[in-house]
């Protein structure tokens, strides 16, 4: 290759890579923690429900409206004919919206809780078809709710009341710890923990199993043959693409294909993951124990503090593994992400110690800047 062809080649390339790498999302990012009301600092689950933020914690649900926060708790048992609603158990570990109705759903470890026009209701074991009170998932499918629980999948109809439960007796479920779901017009997926993940066809009311095909439980054997481990964590189905979260890794499924993610040959800080969020087909956000992960098809971007400093940290991996650290001033409340929700370009975020609220900066020129000037992080 001649040397000026040379040179222009490589030339194109970075600016593909710069023009990619500057699209990347900046954050100026604000922590809630008990301290300025939030119910708990470990943080499951964040929902966003317009302008209110709902955040489900280890002591109470949090509704965050008009600058302040609410909390929902199960009624005091000293206080058995206070007027107060509560919650069906005080640890909320899922949450979901209604987007017809406005109503939120919230699966806890005593049962689902219902929020409707100021009322609350709550589906156990006792009062309903509920297959079990460890309520790890949720989700909303028009007039379907399905929940993934400790003892299986349970599906309401909220028009006729009638539930329906699926389990290892009636689906290839042969483990019936389900922990999270992702319900769309044509397909359901679950997450089932040591049980790869479970697919509903809404057509042909057909399920089917994905499991990990060399069936190593302690490494990848078979990069891109399957799912990348059992141990599924959390489901995501948007344009038709499944991604999965496991304890070993990602995967990205689109009905003929898998991809899977590690963090040796990826952006992921970690293959501990809690739960993965898509944005479409080709983008999605990963929460790991070792901060929050964002893909947009090509590139990677991390946010936390920073493993050894704490101080606030923003990671860049291109398609080439050249990974750049970008200037920022603040970070999400911990490391240890547990799930994130989108308030149009902004997004929030559950962590073991805070609930953080990312507000997007819309100008990319400071990224763009570093992607310039700052050195490379040495790959290890």
């Amino acid at each position: 290759m001649k040397p000026r062809i040379w040179f222009a080649t490589v030339a194109l390339l970075f600016a593909v890579s710069l023009a990619s790498a500057q699209d990347m999302p900046l954050f100026r990012w604000e922590n809630f923690t008990t301290a300025n009301g939030l119910p708990d600092n470990h943080v499951f689950c964040v929902l966003v429900d317009g302008n209110r933020i709902w955040a489900g914690t280890e002591n109470g649900l949090g509704l965050y409206e008009n600058g302040a926060w609410k909390v929902f708790r199960p009624v005091s048992p000293e206080q058995p004919d206070s007027e107060q609603q509560g919650v069906a158990h005080q640890a909320v570990l899922s949450l979901a919206l209604d987007k017809r109705t406005g109503d939120v759903w919230a699966g806890t470890m005593g049962g689902l809780s219902h929020f409707s026009a100021g009322r609350i209701d709550n589906f156990t074991q006792l009062n309903s078809g509920l297959s079990n009170n460890i309520v790890y998932g949720v989700g909303v499918q028009g007039d379907f709710i399905w929940a993934a629980s400790a003892a299986g999948a349970s599906r309401l109809n909220t028009r006729t009341g009638q539930w329906s439960l699926f389990n290892n007796r009636n689906t290839p479920m042969y483990e019936i710890w389900t922990y999270a779901v992702s319900p769309a017009e044509d397909k359901v997926y679950y997450a089932v923990w040591g049980g790869g993940v479970l697919e509903y066809d809404v057509k042909t009311e057909h399920w089917k199993n994905y499991d990990d095909p060399d069936g190593e439980t302690e490494m990848v054997v078979m990069k891109d043959q399957g799912l990348i481990h059992e141990i599924t964590t959390s489901v995501s189905y948007v344009d038709k693409i499944l991604w999965v979260a496991t304890y070993f890794g990602a995967s990205r499924y689109d009905g003929r294909y898998w991809h899977n993610f590690l963090t040796k040959d990826s952006g992921l800080p970690s293959n501990f993951l809690s739960q993965v969020k898509a944005v479409d087909a080709n983008r999605a956000w990963f929460s790991t124990d070792k901060g929050l992960a964002y893909y947009d098809g090509t590139n990677w971007a991390v946010y936390r503090p920073a493993l050894d400093t704490h101080k606030p940290e923003m990671l860049v991996r291109d398609a080439a593994g050249t990974v750049k650290q970008i200037p920022v001033q603040s970070a999400p409340a911990h490391n240890y992400i547990l799930g994130v929700d989108f308030q149009g370009d902004d997004i929030w975020v559950a962590t073991a110690k805070g609930l953080s609220h990312g507000i997007r900066l819309k100008n990319s020129v400071e990224t763009a800047q570093a992607m310039r000037t700052n050195k490379a992080i040495p790959k290890k």
